[in-house]
């Protein structure tokens, strides 16, 4: 089984989480059942931080998109720096992890990278991934535990979907500000992406990293499947 993982930025706010996350990813490669692993990891608060920064003092969206991408390339090295089964160097672009497909899959190494182009987040980075290389899964790790109809950190009434079909998850993502930093729980490039390429996806909270293992391996619902 080949999956693909975009772990939102929150996860790299500090070691223990950091570490949490990796011990999962390792368990992961290493379970008899065998497990293609590749992960993309977001940006989080640091990003967003010097994104502000960088307005304030003039920068243009895509010279912000450029300084978000280098931060998801710092928590790629950070996610690297605590799996045991990763291969050592983030990748910059779809067609190296291509490459070392069968390297990575017979070594079982995880395959981690951040950002690739501006204009795209790293949502749209996992599922062009997941495409790319025909992976049977992608798994998009964020803090809210599933797709909703509204924001639920703003409005306590959202309602949450256990199930959705690519072209309903278009149809709610279209009004998304795809500014650098948006904090979206999956932006419209994915979306589309999603749909044209029919790849299962699971929107999950990863607070407990258990359920990427769960998801995987067991075959649970957790979040919201979209098909």
């Amino acid at each position: 089984m080949r999956v693909v993982i975009s772990i939102g930025g929150a996860y790299f706010a500090d070691a223990v989480r950091i570490k949490n996350m990796a011990a999962a990813l390792d368990e992961l490669v290493e379970h008899p059942s065998g497990c293609g692993l590749y992960a993309v990891t977001g940006g989080g608060a640091v990003a967003r931080h010097y994104i502000a920064i960088a307005r304030e003092l003039g920068a243009n969206e895509a010279i912000c998109d450029y300084i978000g991408i280098a931060l998801t390339r710092v928590n790629a090295r950070l996610l690297i720096s605590a799996l045991r089964n990763a291969y050592p160097e983030p990748f910059y672009d779809y067609t190296s992890v291509r490459a070392k497909l069968p390297e990575l899959e017979s070594c079982g190494k995880i395959a981690v990278m951040g950002g690739v182009t501006p204009g795209y987040t790293t949502d749209a980075v996992s599922a062009i991934l997941a495409e790319y290389i025909n992976a049977d899964l992608l798994l998009n790790v964020t803090t809210v535990d599933g797709v909703y109809d509204v924001d639920p950190r703003k409005h306590p009434n959202a309602k949450r979907y256990s199930r959705l079909t690519a072209k309903e998850l278009v149809r709610l993502t279209t009004e998304c500000d795809l500014r650098a930093g948006s904090r979206i729980v999956i932006d419209p490039v994915a979306a589309k992406i999603i749909e044209r390429s029919g790849i299962r996806t699971v929107v999950l909270d990863g607070s407990n990293p258990r359920n990427i293992i769960d998801v995987i391996i067991n075959g649970r619902q957790h979040g919201t499947e979209i098909t």
